[in-house]
């Protein structure tokens, strides 16, 4: 692990590709969901143009373990310095305002390296999250929250540990882009298909008043990173409380879509997104 750190970066990039070319041909299961995914996601696409989709997703996965193994293997400033942040003065406001803040966003981009950029902000995290479903990239992901600073929070068991964070003042991170299990969600569109989505953000933000802030990163062209901090979502009026909770749950769900169209290549397709289903509707066609 720390030699492939160590390689120089466009030889990483490299290996990281064709480690995703690998998991392209390797694991057809899930190569056939994510192309389902992408079916249901972007209809107007050609069979062509989602296979090309799909492969780029694996090759992000493969550039992300190599960058991983980078940011565990060199000083983290090393890692820092090829993060670029937008929106610091924003969220600042809403910590002068508020004095905590939950951050909205998905698995999309290095979502780890968003974790590490925290640094860059002066204000301490905590993370909401399970087990990776891979285990060599959780494996990575662990060590890097270790060695970042961020306090881990198991989903499992969130809700005290998170209002804790929230009273000393935290940022929560919180990725809202994963299937939820029927009795903890609502469903809200995804992609203009009813996706069941955790009520979790929506409820943390109205029992606290803790603003939700959505938070996005995305590799660029150069090999570099851009997190993007967005305004704070204005939480609904006038619904009664199961109301709001879906709407909130809506509008954090359509942010997370709009991120993931500006760069749909580094999504995590592989995970089925719309596997449960509304009582009353089967599965979308692919």
């Amino acid at each position: 692990m720390t030699a492939l750190g160590r390689l120089p970066p466009a030889l990483a990039a490299w290996l990281g590709r064709r480690l995703g070319d690998l998991l392209f041909v390797a694991l057809p299961g899930r190569r056939r969901l994510a192309l389902r995914n992408l079916g249901t996601a972007f209809p107007e696409l050609d069979s062509r143009a989602r296979r090309r989709l799909a492969r780029g997703a694996c090759q992000h996965l493969g550039l992300m373990a190599m960058e991983l193994c980078a940011a565990l293997a060199r000083p983290l400033a090393w890692t820092l310095a090829r993060i670029d942040i937008d929106g610091v003065d924003s969220l600042k406001s809403v910590m002068e305002a508020h004095g905590r803040a939950l951050l909205l966003t998905g698995h999309l981009g290095n979502w780890e390296l968003l974790s590490a950029g925290h640094r860059l902000t002066n204000y301490s995290l905590a993370v909401v999250a399970r087990p990776l479903d891979s285990g060599w990239l959780d494996l990575l992901a662990r060590r890097l929250r270790e060695k970042t600073g961020v306090e881990l929070v198991d989903k499992r068991q969130a809700l005290r540990p998170v209002l804790t964070a929230l009273r000393r003042g935290r940022l929560v991170g919180i990725l809202l882009d994963q299937n939820a299990a029927r009795d903890e969600a609502v469903f809200v569109p995804f992609f203009g298909v009813p996706a069941s989505t955790s009520r979790s953000v929506a409820v943390l933000a109205l029992r606290t008043g803790a603003p939700v802030v959505p938070v996005f990163i995305r590799r660029e062209a150069d090999g570099r990173h851009r997190i993007g901090i967005e305004p704070a979502l204005v939480p609904p009026v006038g619904s009664d409380r199961e109301g709001a909770v879906r709407e909130l749950t809506a509008l954090c769900t359509a942010r997370v879509e709009a991120a993931i169209r500006r760069a749909p290549e580094q999504w995590f397709w592989m995970h089925n997104r719309w596997r449960t289903r509304p009582a009353e509707e089967r599965r979308p066609p692919s």
